[in-house]
């Protein structure tokens, strides 16, 4: 069990565990509780139905934040010619092709996001043991001809990808707290509609099995499930 300072269990007396809160109210109060000398990042750790040992129950995309997350991130593109020159006027960190995937298999790691256009999925295929999960995946979104706007996605932060955990939870940043109430609640409506959209249909039973928020310093609160869903699926029908 992880082990928390002073600060964060004065700040949980706080809080009553038992009680679930409308989306709003919930950010609102990770807003009001996050006093730490720097703006956090507001998180949310969603727990879903599904069994992600088996491959018909896997929940992985991409959702694009209306707000962002705020957090900048570093990409490096695998692009040749006219590809890697649209690429650079994206704003991609760093263009490359086979020089590249040399550097990366030589321990080169200052990225955060790799993105490939398809004809170059021969030579990346190559570092598929190396980096695993973070390989170009056209599933994720990152293996595509159109460059400028899955860079600019990344690069403003507004891009999010998402991939359910053993136990079963997806986590992801959905801003800061210097954001504004609303814009937290548009970019978690939006993540959860997209979840939704993402349910598999071998996944049985209770798909939301429970959402919490949280300060990257302070406490969760919970969210009620049906309010959050009805939400974002209304929403999801008025996008």
């Amino acid at each position: 069990m992880a082990k928390h300072g002073k600060r964060y269990n004065e700040l949980a007396k706080t809080v009553d565990q038992k009680l679930v809160y409308e989306p709003e109210a919930a950010l609102d109060l990770v807003k009001k509780t996050a006093n730490a000398k720097f703006d956090e990042t507001v998180d949310v750790a969603v727990r879903l139905g599904v069994d992600p040992r088996h491959g018909d129950q896997m929940v992985r995309g991409t959702a694009s934040l209306p707000f962002g997350t705020g957090k900048a991130r570093r990409v490096a593109v695998f692009a040749k010619g006219e590809k890697a020159a649209e690429a650079e006027a994206a704003g991609a960190d760093v263009v490359g092709a086979e020089d590249l995937v040399e550097q990366i298999r030589n321990g080169w790691r200052e990225f955060d996001v790799l993105v490939a256009s398809p004809d170059m999925m021969s030579i990346v295929s190559r570092l598929g043991r190396t980096l695993g999960p973070r390989m170009p995946n056209p599933k994720s979104g990152t293996v595509t001809n159109d460059l400028t706007r899955v860079i600019g996605e990344i690069k403003t932060a507004s891009r999010v990808e998402y991939r359910v955990e053993k136990a079963g939870i997806i986590h992801l940043p959905i801003g800061k707290v210097s954001f504004p109430t609303d814009q937290l609640v548009s970019n978690f409506t939006t993540l959860l509609n997209a979840l939704l959209k993402a349910k598999p249909q071998a996944a049985k039973g209770r798909y939301l099995r429970g959402i919490a928020v949280s300060s990257t310093m302070g406490p969760s609160f919970r969210i009620d499930t049906q309010v959050a869903q009805t939400i974002s699926e209304r929403i999801g029908v008025g996008g």
